[in-house]
């Protein structure tokens, strides 16, 4: 199964709270903007592995390459 932007979208609003969410990408590379309350008070480095926590095995298996954005709600307002 090819993994599409739409499929990434799923995993992570599935596993992750968030308030916005974009995902782009040709089925190879991927691109997010992830904003979620779940990201205060964190550095950038554990903003990443909530993400990489969300994704789960398919971060290994299925998904190649992604970049990331990753904002509080407040970080995104401003």
């Amino acid at each position: 199964m090819t993994t599409t932007p739409e499929l990434i979208h799923g995993y992570l609003s599935a596993g992750l709270e968030c308030t916005h969410l974009e995902v782009e990408g040709d089925g190879q590379h991927f691109q997010a903007v992830i904003v979620s309350p779940a990201f205060v008070g964190k550095r950038l480095i554990q903003r990443h592995q909530i993400v990489y926590a969300a994704l789960g095995d398919r971060m290994r298996e299925e998904i190649h390459a992604l970049s990331m954005k990753t904002l509080t709600p407040d970080e995104y307002q401003g």
